[in-house]
């Protein structure tokens, strides 16, 4: 994987952010507030820290392994995809139309590749992620698996119950990431139901807990991805407690559960891309 400065990898945010708009727009249906807060974390994992292969292996040996658990992120996750090469980025156009193999939330089914599991039915994808980690120690494959939470996720139980097993047995090679931008569906976490003090939640829980204060600064992300790898191997999960703001990189869409399921209408888009510079190319 070629290293990538941090410019680049910024002017690739920025198109992200571009294609999640459009995508969420064409079909007036999706989800843009998350994906457009986690643009630097997923450009930092793809472009710079995951070891991946865009000729695509379900199995996955010998790389790194992505799950995405909060699945209505998809936009940008396909993005990013089609970006690194997983498949054509013209195909970004077809997103949650009839046929498509970009579904609203990401399936197995349709044979996508970057896709290893279903995922969207929130709470589960910490445990399918336990699982491939301790498939690859049983194969000794020395390579990490990674997954991405919400943090409104976090108030599903069968989260809790993973959690409690990756500690008890030891599951040191992985990095669970929580997007913590204190937003859901239905309005703050703090209202709906309050996380409380999180890092010493999943440190109890005997998790090794990292927080990553900026998630919309690449610099930032970057770094505490490193961090995370670098306490691999130890006896502990590791946690990366990501801050976000959803919305990021739109005025009139930072900090809100209001783009949460409601894509913008045309002059609402045309004043969002306006604010996005064309870096890579529109599909």
């Amino acid at each position: 994987m070629e290293k990538q400065s941090i410019e680049q990898l910024q002017k690739i945010c920025t198109q992200m952010r571009r294609d999640v708009l459009r995508m969420v727009h064409a079909v007036q249906s999706g989800h843009p507030g998350a994906p457009l807060g986690c643009a630097e974390f997923f450009v930092a994992l793809y472009f710079d820290q995951l070891h991946h292969n865009p000729d695509f292996q379900m199995n996955g040996k010998g790389e790194d392994l992505f799950f995405l658990s909060n699945g209505h992120l998809s936009a940008g996750w396909y993005s990013v995809l089609a970006r690194s090469g997983y498949f054509p980025v013209e195909e970004l156009k077809t997103f949650r139309k009839l046929n498509s193999r970009l579904q609203g939330h990401p399936a197995t089914h349709e044979h996508l590749p970057g896709i290893r599991v279903a995922s969207g039915s929130l709470g589960q994808g910490l445990s399918v992620a336990l699982g491939a980690a301790q498939a690859k120690k049983l194969n000794g494959d020395d390579k990490l698996v990674y997954i991405l939470m919400g943090d409104g996720e976090l108030q599903e139980g069968q989260v809790w119950e993973a959690a409690m097993y990756a500690a008890h047995y030891g599951v040191d090679n992985l990095i669970a990431t929580v997007d913590y931008n204190g937003q859901q569906i239905d309005g703050p976490t703090s209202k709906v139901m309050d996380l409380k003090n999180l890092k010493a939640k999943w440190e109890a829980f005997g998790w090794e807990v990292i927080e990553t204060k900026n998630g919309n600064d690449l610099k930032s992300v970057i770094e505490g991805l490193e961090k995370a790898k670098s306490l691999t191997g130890k006896g502990k999960p590791i946690m990366n407690l990501l801050y976000t703001e959803m919305g990021y990189g739109v005025d009139f869409m930072v900090g809100t559960h209001k783009w949460h399921g409601s894509p913008p209408n045309d002059e609402q888009l045309a004043k969002a891309l306006g604010q996005l510079e064309e870096t890579l190319g529109d599909y």
